[in-house]
């Protein structure tokens, strides 16, 4: 079967290459502003952490807390027994 090249051929390819680009371009737009608006969401999501960060200590502000060494096991526990001296020599 041969086909020949003749003005309706032609003008009908050119049209489905630039529908077929437009098209593209389309969804290309559409995934930008998709990814935008999950950029803003995770944005305004950080912002009210934060915001609700600054609330909680801005509430605790001047506010004083007791902590015993008993419950607390961040502070560690010193052994009179277990301290060593050092001696130390003067170099001239």
């Amino acid at each position: 079967m041969i086909i020949e090249a003749g003005v309706t051929n032609v003008f009908r390819t050119v049209l489905i290459i630039v529908g077929t680009l437009a098209l593209f371009r389309f969804i290309g737009r559409l995934m930008i502003a998709k990814r935008a608006v999950e950029a803003e969401r995770a944005s305004l999501k950080k912002q009210k952490a934060e915001e609700k960060e600054f609330n909680k200590i801005k509430n605790q502000f001047g506010k004083t807390k007791i902590v015993s060494n008993s419950t607390s096991t961040n502070i560690p526990k010193i052994n009179p027994n277990k301290v060593e001296d050092v001696d130390f020599e003067e170099i001239e």
